[in-house]
């Protein structure tokens, strides 16, 4: 990816992962060594560092609020944010961050019927 990002421990989280630039935090420690969560959280790391991160988290909430008047429903909501879509779609593939074209995101703006 270019940089190293570090890994923070935190107990405290409702979800397994997130990507806040530029550090990984994940809920227990077995997930220090879950190579697709933490391949999820680096495309989110490379898609926050491509948009200087605070437009990142501006596109991510106002897709999510678009998704929720869609949808009328948060889980839906969530994995449709084209952030979330692209970072699952390719989290097992350990190479993708290799290969990766810069906004790939902007791919899944499609709406998923």
């Amino acid at each position: 990816m270019g940089y190293r990002y570090k890994i923070i421990v935190a107990p405290f989280l409702k979800v397994s992962g997130m990507a806040l630039f530029p550090v990984i935090l994940v809920n227990n420690k077995e997930l220090l060594n879950d190579a697709v969560v933490i391949n999820h959280e680096r495309i989110h790391l490379k898609q926050q560092a491509e948009l200087l991160v605070i437009p990142f988290y501006l596109l991510y909430l106002i897709n999510y609020l678009v998704n929720l008047m869609i949808y009328h429903n948060h889980n839906v909501a969530y994995l449709n944010i084209i952030f979330e879509r692209e970072a699952y779609a390719n989290e097992a593939d350990t190479h993708y961050i290799r290969y990766r074209r810069w906004y790939s995101w902007c791919r899944y703006f499609k709406l998923k019927q």
